[in-house]
Order: C-alpha cells, then structure tokens, then sequence
C-alpha cells in the first residue's frame, strides 16, 4: 500500500511531486520496496518519464531513484530497468556532474546483475560511449567510467564479447594513461582502471593490443615512480593500485616469454622498497611482488645475476616464513637462479641458504616441501660440495621423514643418495616457466 502511495504521489504530477520522488528514493533503499516498486503497472514507466523531463532537479531526483534500484541484488529488479538503459547513455554527456556521475554508477551496478541489460547494453554502445567519457577533465566521472568498465570486463561473456570490442576503441591508450599518472592525477580512477587492465590480459590472449601501446616499459616506470614516493609521503590506499599494477606486469611478462622485460636492475630494487613498505601493513602485496620475481627470473639470466649483485638476496631469504604461499614463491625464485649452473649456485651458498632450507622441510605444506627438494636437487646437482654441507647441518634426517611420503619418495630417495655419497651428476628436471596470476 506505502509503496502504491507513493507511485501515485510521483503521478499525480502534484506541487508535492518532488517530495513524494525524495520519499521514494528513501523508500527503494529496503530491497523488498524494490521488488514490490517495479512489479506495480507502470512504475518504471513513470520513472523513465521524470529522468527524462526538462526539469532538471525532477531529473535528478529521478536519477537517484533508479540509482537506489541498481543496488538491488535480483536480477528481476535489474532487468525491470531495461527501458532506462538507452537514457542512460544519452546522458553521459550530461548537463551536471552529479546526473553524470549517478549514471555511470546506475549503469555499473545494473550491469553486475544482470546479464540481460549487458546484452542490450552492447548494441546501444555502451563500449564507443565509455570511450569518450574516459576522455573527461573530471576525475569523479572518470572513477564512474573505471566502475562500469570493471564490471563489464568481469562479465562471463567479457571474454568473447566485450574485451574485443574494448580492445577496438580508444579505451586501452587511455586507461594505461591513467594507471601511471595515478600519482599525479587521481589515485581513485587509476585503481579502477588498473584492474580493468589485469581484467583484459588475465581473461584475454590480445594482450598484444597493450604491448603494442607500451605497457610494459610504461608499468614498469610506474612501479619505479611508486618504489621512490613510498618512504616519504605514500598517498593513502596506495596499495589498492600497487596490487593490480603487479599483476598486470606478471602476466604480461607470462605472456612475452624471456627477454620480454628491458633489462633494468632498477626494477627489482622497486621490487624489494615495495615489500619492505608493506610487509607489516598489506601482506597480501607479498604474495603479488614474489609472483613478479618468478616471472622476471623464470628465464631471464640477467635478473638472476642482478639479484645476487644488487644484494638483494637476504632480503629475499626473510620472506622465506611469511606464509604457505610465500614460501612456496621464494623457493621457486631461488630454483630459477640454481638453475643457471654453478657460479649462480655458489652465489646462493654464500648466504646461510642451507640452515634456512632444514625447517621448510618439517612444513605440513606440499608444494613447498617439493620445491625445497627442487632446490636441494639443483645446488646438489651443480655444486656437489653443498651436498656435504647440507648432511653436516642434519640434512639426511630431514629428508628421511618424507621416505615414505609416496609424491616424494623417488626424489627423497635420490637426493639421500647424493647426501650420503659422493655425487653422481644428474639431469636437471624442467623449472618454473613465467606464470600467468590466477584471476
């Protein structure tokens, strides 16, 4: 009945019209107003007919009882909005900033839902008409058009049917200008199109589109630029746009295979400034910078020397009890260098590398117990001394535990036959290659 009231209210086209559309908006808040609001006859029709009126707070208003409806979580409430959406593009070129900014938020939220409003969405070209906006002076629209693109890109059907065509347009040039004057201009919008990029390479094989722009020499200057602000005055929320920025590179790097990266040393001390800023604070970054490393390191000798040169290595070695996954990606990057032969080993050996190695042995963690055994099978295989130096620190007992652990025995065994005798060289099994982040 209230919610009939007020329909009828916003109809009658009364003085009062503009307080029945506020009660309204107050109303669509509760998520069963909204289900009950776009089932009654006419309701939307209603709406659409006020959002586009001359008047321009009748407008408003109205635009800000749609925005309350995008919130809902039914894709019914969301596909009831279908008549709007052709409006709501017009509008993006909108009179003020507050309709413009309340239209990109409408047309992101409604996207989220419902996969009928992006099919329609598609064909009024949403895609040309995001492209021009991103081309606004104003960073609150420009954050607006990072949100719709972010959910776009997230779409199942993102990857047939909405990354190319974003891939066409003048969006890509644009967004990885934002992203790296993020610094400088807003850090809200470079976020949002930040993880519209890791949105198209993780889901997409067309990042050549972006390589061909020059992501990855302008990402990298970007983490530089990052690394050098962060000691004295890191903007807040910093590392919301660091977190994609890494991502985006990891897998482009994936994608370009060894030598893909301009081979700048400067790149791993950013690395490494990065992780020592937000160890205490964000540890979920350091998951994300250790996923870089393997894939700068994967192939790349040069990353591997400049690692050890830079000494950069200690640092590296403390991150070895961060967590499960950490230790698993450290590992793995000190397997990389192993893997370049022996000078890279002997490099590694002159840390206290084999003590550190004994307590990752007793973890109840597969994966980083196999990639301990890579490793001990690398330094073994390359430089035969460590296998001695690694009995005297009680190594043999510690592989003995996993005897009987049947994904383990057969390297187990080997690596216990190298332990307790002089070595018999053996081929080198095949490493991590540059990974592609997980969506």
């Amino acid at each position: 009945g209230q919610v009939l009231e007020l329909l009828r209210g916003v109809q009658r086209g009364s003085e009062d019209r503009k307080r029945s559309l506020g009660c309204l908006r107050w109303a669509l808040q509760n998520e069963e107003t909204q289900q009950k609001f776009v089932r009654l006859d006419g309701s939307i029709r209603t709406l659409t007919g006020l959002f586009t009126s001359s008047l321009a707070d009748l407008q408003l208003d109205a635009a800000r009882c749609l925005h309350e409806l995008s919130h809902s979580s039914v894709p019914t409430v969301a596909e009831a909005c279908l008549p709007v959406t052709p409006y709501l593009l017009t509008y993006l070129s909108g009179h003020s900033l507050e309709f413009t900014e309340l239209c990109l938020y409408t047309l992101g939220n409604l996207v989220v839902e419902s996969e009928a409003v992006r099919k329609q969405l598609l064909p009024q070209g949403i895609v040309p008409v995001l492209a021009s906006c991103i081309q606004s002076p104003h960073e609150a629209v420009l954050e607006g058009v990072g949100y719709v693109l972010s959910q776009l890109l997230q779409a199942k059907e993102a990857p047939t049917e909405i990354i190319p065509l974003v891939l066409d347009s003048v969006l890509p040039q644009h967004m990885l200008r934002l992203v790296c004057s993020g610094l400088k201009a807003g850090m809200g919008a470079a976020v949002e199109f930040a993880w519209c990029l890791h949105y198209i390479i993780c889901r997409h094989s067309a990042s050549t589109v972006l390589l061909a722009l020059g992501a990855v020499p302008a990402l990298t200057s970007l983490l530089l630029d990052l690394a050098s602000e962060i000691p004295q005055d890191a903007p807040e929320g910093l590392e919301l746009l660091v977190c994609p920025v890494l991502r985006c590179l990891s897998n482009l790097l994936a994608e370009m295979g060894p030598q893909g990266q301009g081979q700048d040393g400067r790149l791993l001390v950013a690395l490494f400034l990065i992780l020592q800023c937000f160890l205490q604070q964000h540890r979920f970054l350091i998951q994300e910078c250790l996923w870089l490393l393997n894939n700068l390191t994967a192939d790349d000798p040069f990353f591997c020397s400049a690692l050890l040169s830079l000494d950069l290595l200690p640092a590296l070695l403390q991150l070895l009890t961060c967590s499960q996954m950490a230790s698993v990606l450290v590992l793995t990057v000190l397997c990389n260098i192993a893997e370049k032969g022996p000078f890279q080993c002997q490099r590694l050996l002159r840390q206290p590398l084999l003590p550190q190695l004994l307590p990752l042995l007793t973890l109840p963690n597969p994966e980083a117990v196999g990639q301990c055994l890579e490793l001990l099978h690398l330094l073994f295989l390359h430089y035969p001394e460590a296998a001695a130096d690694f009995s005297r620190h009680g190594g043999h007992q510690a592989l003995e535990q996993h005897q009987s652990t049947p994904e383990l025995q057969e390297r187990v065994q080997a690596l216990l036959d190298v332990v307790r005798q002089p070595p018999v060289p053996a081929k080198p099994r095949c490493l991590s290659s540059p990974r592609p982040h997980p969506f």
